[in-house]
């Protein structure tokens, strides 16, 4: 398997957090001693490990139903392989080659792996995980392992871990599991501090209100963000409800329109609770493209569903461990009405791939 791209590592925020790992410190008591220099220990090294364990079963998975009887729905099973492949080698990037194990070849397994003890999906523990049905309960419970250590992680990996995570369920879906993905209960309330923030992580309380210390700042900043972008999107999805006929996407789109009202009202209530003002809706939004009929309606509820990834991917990266739950939740909710209403599924959501860089052209 081929290591993702510097393209790829610098849409995934990773060579800021792979360079830090890279970098020497001291250990031990004389700090000018040069004996005493040597690499600093990369904090989020259990979580990232955790995650690679999990996302080797998954491969396993895949590899065990591609090697049944005709390669078993080989036309959906091997793209989805190949994005999980993605997300190992992203998840792994920067550790020592000695910390991981090797990646399990690309070539099928006759032996299928067991789905976890604890899966919530009703798996029995120890059945094989030998069929389209078993791999998709595998894939919503290793999304609920990632999302498990949102809080652990540095902000750069909790945002791969929960785009990860939101590509997990939409593999799912692709399975055919339509089981709805209940979140791990946050560690604390949403404006409560973590009580031991990772090395980098911010650590002040945004409860004490955005004056207070400079993460705190950049917390309520995020989520202004946040609602910004729901606000936004509440406007847009009057426009999509008006150009569509009464039928199924009209539903979904009320639906969705009531559920971006109640995220937006839960970003206003959090942000009030830290001392801040919450944004105010402006009287009106320009649409990215005229909307004129039903096709342009839900080309345009896929556009604002992915620009929400955006968001909350990073949104998770801004905010301290026991509110990523909520936005890692929003990232996903955003992913799966993506999907429903057209876009295509990216390896990670939320990560976009970054534009070329522009060159200087000679008059």
């Amino acid at each position: 398997m081929q290591p993702p791209s510097r393209r790829t590592l610098l849409a995934l925020g990773l060579l800021a957090l792979t360079t830090l790992t890279a970098c020497t410190g001291s250990h031990g008591g004389d700090d000018a001693a040069p004996g005493n220099r040597g690499p600093l220990p990369n904090p989020d090294e259990p979580v990232i490990l955790r995650s690679v364990a999990a996302t080797d079963t998954l491969l396993a998975g895949y590899d065990a139903l591609l090697a049944g009887p005709g390669g078993a729905q080989a036309a959906v099973l091997q793209p989805l392989r190949a994005e999980v492949a993605q997300h190992r080698a992203a998840l792994a990037y920067g550790l020592p080659a000695a910390s991981i194990p090797p990646a399990p070849p690309a070539t099928p397994s006759t032996t299928p792996p067991t789905a976890p003890s604890t899966s919530p999906s009703g798996t029995p523990s120890g059945t094989p995980v030998g069929t389209p049905a078993a791999l998709a309960a595998l894939e919503r419970q290793t999304a609920q392992t990632r999302l498990a250590d949102l809080a652990a992680a540095r902000p750069p990996l909790a945002r791969l871990l929960a785009s990860v995570a939101a590509s997990d369920v939409l593999h799912a879906v692709a399975l055919g599991d339509t089981t709805p993905l209940v979140a791990p209960p946050p560690a604390a309330t949403p404006t409560e501090a973590p009580t031991a923030p990772p090395s980098d992580q911010p650590t002040g309380s945004p409860s004490a209100g955005p004056s207070a210390d400079p993460a705190a700042t950049a917390a309520v900043t995020a989520l202004q963000g946040a609602l910004g972008a729901e606000h936004a999107a509440v406007y847009g999805y009057g426009v999509v409800g008006a150009r569509l006929p009464e039928d199924q996407q009209r539903t979904d789109a009320r639906t969705a329109y009531a559920a971006h009202e109640a995220r937006r009202d839960a970003w206003q209530r959090l942000i009030g609770s830290l001392g801040a003002t919450p944004a105010a809706a402006a009287a009106g939004y320009q649409l990215p493209f005229a909307v004129t009929d039903a096709a342009g309606a839900t080309k345009l509820a896929a556009h604002l569903e992915t620009r929400l990834t955006t968001v909350y991917a990073d949104l998770v990266a801004a905010v301290p461990g026991p509110q990523r739950g909520a936005a890692a939740d929003a990232l996903r909710d955003g992913a799966l009405r993506a999907h429903r209403w057209g876009a295509a599924d990216p390896a990670f959501p939320g990560i976009p791939e970054p534009l070329p860089t522009p060159t200087a052209t000679t008059p």
